[in-house]
């Protein structure tokens, strides 16, 4: 589950594994085996790995009969929707919103598109979702 939140928060700011790991002061194959769901990393390199994505670290404990399933993994059509210049641009817009960092709402809107396509879907597709949820989030319907 941590390697997909550190690949999501990469992808959505477009980064490569060299400049997170050089802001972060950690070596490449370090962060990319935390990446790939390998290795066990300390507090100080989660810590600056935050610090490197502009994010928040936030530790939960679960109960043992907490949610099961991690968040789903991001498909490589997505991953490169979260480098455009327009993901990062709409993020901007909707962050402005919702008082999120735009670091933390791109991870977090990635990794809800991830687990709402069936499959990995073409660009345009993507960008078809993104166009609705900014269209509900700058124009919610008023409602009763």
């Amino acid at each position: 589950m941590l390697g997909q939140q550190l690949r999501a928060l990469r992808a959505a700011s477009g980064r490569t594994l060299a400049s997170v790991a050089a802001d972060a002061g950690l070596s490449v194959p370090y962060v990319a085996n935390l990446e790939n769901g390998r290795g066990n990393p300390t507090l100080d390199a989660l810590a600056r790995l935050a610090q490197a994505h502009d994010a928040t670290l936030t530790v939960h404990l679960e109960p043992a009969g907490g949610p099961a399933a991690g968040p789903a993994a991001l498909p490589a059509s997505l991953v490169r929707l979260g480098r455009t210049t327009r993901f990062r641009r709409d993020v901007q817009t909707i962050a402005e919103t919702t008082g999120e960092t735009p670091a933390e709402l791109a991870a977090r809107l990635l990794g809800a598109l991830a687990a709402l396509a069936p499959r990995d879907l073409a660009e345009p597709d993507w960008f078809r979702l993104l166009d609705a949820l900014l269209l509900v989030t700058l124009h919610p319907y008023p409602g009763k």
